[in-house]
């Protein structure tokens, strides 16, 4: 299995329009540093997965037929905007899995094009290809799910973007289930109050001691957690790093830059 996280940043990207911080200036003038909408692609053999649909070129990084399916977290625009113009292309339909979001977003459902929709139930798995995905539950205002994701040959990696904290029966079945790494949202440093919709570092550390010995990417990350890791990079625990665009994880955690 194969991961590579095409996005890592928060809704308001890094750099944040209009801001001067130290990292909104670092990736102003470092293309290497600058976070687009959060966004992966998990791959096994023949099998490509692609994780919410947040980028705006889709259909400039996927040719027709490159895709076996899109798996959102949830619809909120940052995750899915990608969709609205891919939509309207020609050629055999994509399979799309979601929460049970009966709003969605916008017209998706109304004018959906060669999206093909589906709607996934929490912890009931479906098979992709080569990949099984288990959905599971998490703290955000939408329905949203993470996924714990699963090759033929037994290799674990869960995704578990966008949520404040973990349910209990999604901590609990992590516990056991045991990945061998996980992405998780951290959109902000320490906060003095406990954050809503997203995780602060303080409960990414948290969860991360909860889930151990799993090797953590921190993904979803805002230009003040940049920021801030900027100063203080050095005090994460050796098993947890903050992913960047482009970055990509083998099944053995090797990782390289694509």
């Amino acid at each position: 299995m194969r991961i590579t996280f095409l996005g890592t940043g928060d809704a308001g990207g890094v750099p944040l329009y209009g801001c001067d911080c130290s990292a909104c200036t670092r990736a102003r003038a470092v293309a290497d540093f600058r976070r687009r909408p959060c966004t992966a692609l998990v791959e096994a053999g023949d099998t490509r997965i692609l994780l919410d649909a947040g980028l705006t070129d889709l259909t400039e990084r996927f040719p027709p037929g490159s895709l076996s399916a899109i798996v959102l977290t949830h619809f909120h625009p940052d995750h899915v905007q990608g969709l609205f113009h891919l939509r309207w292309g020609i050629g055999p339909s994509i399979p799309v899995f979601a929460p049970p979001d009966t709003e969605g977003c916008a017209d998706l459902y109304k004018n959906h094009g060669l999206l093909e929709f589906r709607r996934l139930s929490k912890f009931e798995p479906v098979m992709i290809g080569n990949l099984v995905l288990t959905p599971l539950p998490l703290n955000h205002s939408k329905a949203t799910f993470g996924y714990a994701i699963e090759e033929t040959d037994g290799q674990r990696f869960a995704y578990l973007t966008d949520t404040a904290g973990l349910p209990p029966p999604t901590e609990a079945f992590l516990k056991k289930w045991r990945p061998a790494s996980f992405a998780l949202d951290c959109s902000y440093p320490p906060q003095s109050d406990l954050p809503r919709n997203h995780n602060d570092l303080t409960l990414a550390l948290a969860i991360a001691e909860t889930l151990a010995p799993a090797r953590v990417w921190l993904t979803h990350v805002s230009h003040e957690l940049d920021a801030w890791l900027l100063k203080n990079i050095g005090n994460l625990p050796p098993h947890m790093a903050v992913a960047y665009d482009s970055q990509v994880v083998s099944d053995a955690g090797f990782v390289q830059q694509c």
